[in-house]
């Protein structure tokens, strides 16, 4: 088979069934879950002006490496979303919502990082936000309903590690005290760390390195530097998770990639997955953001979760697997006039799936067809069903069952089928 003139790009594929109506399936049981915890749907645009997400850290990769940012036709600086969470906080700034505000998205991020498995630049996220409350059980309820989601699919090695920040208060004596760290052992650092500790000493406890690894593991802790507030807003969100039975594990060098995290924060991880992927989702609080987007002072919280990376620790457990989802009926019309046509839209107008071959087959082709389709019904109009006013109906497992049926009473005996129907 010739070559396609044109292929997708580098980190972006086609997603086609199953696998689509996999992705689809995961989004609507998320939706299930949020909805019933009183969070709205909200749809951001795809692109903004490339300040909402410079605001999410410049020392961040995925503000100084992976944003997809050009210059419109209209000569506006403008950027691929790299997550939601900004644009989560600029649409509250823009519209004042009441609050607290509760809303959740779906959709794809684009970010040009380097392509593997479960990693692509374009990517698509599920994900929930809470704007204009500090209230600790917010963290708590945020975390369970993720964790929730998460048992639904059938997930059963997924860790939640925990960390908190502490209030940007308190953060420069911490700040002063990990930079005087890091400086004196800045020679056993990699040289992209050394980089990073002169933007943002905090992100270098977010390298993966093994160069770093040694020098991060004795690292000062954010813990030890709380204040009493930021200590009980973190001891209430322990005792919360506790009583909800969600298990988690304690991880105080646990930073995230993004600048605006504040006290709570926390990461999913799948044991089962290769160790450069085991993230599968995480958030935290951000109660600077809003303000620093032009909004008032609201405190936030939030998550995303990565649908790929989800989906990848789905397989590696064999739970939510892809699903056929074959139509009700395949209609066989062999007729010159329009009864293939007829069919197929009465049976759809019913609500019964149902779908017909084209282009003029024979009825043994269509039959294949019908059988390739996995429906377990046919509908089968000939001329010879046409002069009486009937068509066949036949099952298509099993033994194979045909009986004529009249041509007014074809849906309800359809409909009557579908329902008694094992599958």
């Amino acid at each position: 088979m010739a070559r396609a003139e044109f292929q997708t790009l580098p980190g972006t594929r086609d997603l086609l069934e199953p696998e689509s109506g996999r992705v689809r399936a995961l989004v609507e049981r998320f939706a299930i879950e949020a909805e019933r915890a009183g969070f709205g749907l909200i749809v951001p645009p795809m692109f903004e002006d490339v300040g909402v997400f410079v605001r999410i850290g410049e020392a961040s990769d995925i503000v100084s490496k992976e944003l997809y940012d050009f210059e419109d036709k209209g000569g506006r600086d403008i950027a691929l979303r790299p997550e939601f969470t900004a644009s989560v906080c600029r649409a509250f700034a823009e519209t004042r919502p009441l609050i607290p505000w509760k809303t959740w998205y779906s959709g794809p991020s684009f970010r040009y990082d380097k392509p593997q498995k479960g990693r692509y630049r374009q990517f698509e996220q599920v994900g929930a936000e809470v704007i204009g409350s500090d209230d600790p059980d917010l963290d708590t309820e945020l975390i369970a309903l993720a964790w929730r989601f998460f048992q639904r699919l059938g997930l059963t090695d997924v860790v939640l590690l925990l960390n908190t920040l502490g209030d940007f208060a308190e953060r420069p004596v911490y700040l002063e005290a990990l930079s005087a760290y890091l400086a004196a052992n800045a020679d056993r650092l990699s040289d992209q760390a050394r980089i990073t500790m002169a933007v943002n000493p905090l992100r270098v406890l977010d390298s993966k390195r093994p160069q770093d690894a040694e020098v991060v593991a004795d690292a000062p802790l954010m813990v030890d530097y709380l204040s009493d507030d930021a200590a009980a807003a973190f001891d209430r969100v322990r005792q919360g998770l506790r009583a909800l039975g969600v298990p988690f594990e304690e991880a105080p060098r646990l930073v995230r990639g993004l600048d605006y995290y504040t006290r709570t924060t926390f990461e999913f991880v799948a044991a089962g997955l290769d160790a450069a992927q085991t993230a599968i989702g995480g958030g935290g609080r951000y109660d600077g953001l809003v303000e620093a987007l032009g909004g008032p002072p609201e405190p936030g919280v939030g998550f995303a979760l990565g649908v790929d990376r989800t989906l990848l620790a789905c397989d590696e457990q064999g739970v939510f697997e892809p699903v056929d989802r074959p139509v009700d009926v395949w209609v066989v019309a062999t007729t010159a006039g329009t009864e293939g046509l007829q069919l197929v839209e009465e049976l759809r107008s019913a609500g019964i799936a149902a779908d017909r071959s084209y282009d003029g087959r024979s009825m043994k082709a269509q039959m294949k067809a019908a059988n390739r389709s996995q429906a377990p019904i046919a509908v089968i109009v000939g001329e010879d069903e046409l002069a009486a006013g009937t068509v066949s109906v036949r099952t298509l497992r099993g033994e194979g069952r045909q009986a004529p049926v009249e041509r007014s009473q074809v849906v309800a005996r359809v409909e009557e089928m579908v329902r008694s129907s094992p599958s």
